[in-house]
């Protein structure tokens, strides 16, 4: 039986870990170098680190701080956000990432997945992928459509579709975030997670609602997403990652 993952992610904001709901109304809540080593030490299986306000203000992203983790966590982490370019994405493998996540570019230069992929290996490239419930149409067939510049821009682009592109341009997993039930607590978007999961073959990370270790076995019961992401649950000292491994190895998941 395939282990599935457990990662956590940290929103990164002016080099605070930042969190919000539906991408609005964030707090500050703390070091995120700090924080990922801490996570790190207890066993969650990856981190992702977004640098949040990095494409909406036309910036790199902050290259020192990656170094920073680099140097404090001993686990796989990947990083988004403010990557503009295949230097970009150069300077963040060579920091100490093991995966870099396009998701505004990737919309608005489809392009760079297929350079990316070619330059550094296909499990180099994460595409983020944020999408929101606006219903059905001719335009939008799976009703999802994509958000950009951390949820500020629609641009009329249908989530399983883009999937399905992404995947074809050498993308190699997707981390899809919900943004109706981002920091909701509430559970996973269950139905454009196994939507998308079901479209493509590479490995999908559910993200955006998860409030307490049911949510994480019922999304895997219910879907073919091969890790949960969470944030919340942990950040604000609700469950330790020791829980919620065995909340999942209770409830038949295999757990690395």
């Amino acid at each position: 039986m395939l282990t599935k993952r457990l990662i956590i992610c940290l929103d990164v904001r002016n080099r605070k870990v930042t969190k919000g709901v539906k991408f609005k109304g964030n707090i500050d809540i703390g070091n995120p170098v700090e924080m990922g080593a801490k996570y790190s030490a207890e066993g969650v299986d990856e981190l992702v680190f977004y640098d949040i306000t990095a494409s909406a203000e036309r910036r790199q992203c902050d290259i020192e701080m990656v170094k920073d983790i680099a140097k404090n966590v001993f686990i796989p982490f990947s990083v988004g956000g403010g990557v503009r370019n295949l230097e970009d994405m150069h300077q963040v493998l060579l920091a100490g990432a093991e995966k870099v996540s396009i998701n505004s570019l990737a919309v608005l230069n489809p392009g760079i997945i297929s350079e990316g992929a070619k330059a550094f290996g296909n499990q180099c490239i994460v595409l983020g992928m944020d999408a929101k419930f606006v219903g059905v149409s001719e335009k939008i067939p799976s009703g999802y459509e994509i958000v950009i510049r951390g949820g500020r821009e629609h641009v009329g682009l249908d989530a399983v579709e883009w999937a399905k592109k992404a995947e074809d341009l050498g993308i190699g997993e997707i981390c899809l975030n919900s943004i109706d039930t981002d920091g909701v607590q509430n559970g996973y978007e269950l139905t454009i997670t196994e939507k998308i999961s079901q479209a493509v073959a590479v490995p999908v990370i559910a993200s955006g609602g998860a409030g307490e270790p049911k949510h994480i076995a019922e999304l895997f019961a219910k879907t073919h997403a091969e890790a949960a992401l969470v944030a919340s649950m942990v950040h604000f000292g609700n469950y330790s990652i020791a829980q919620i491994k065995a909340e999942m190895r209770n409830a038949g998941i295999a757990v690395r």
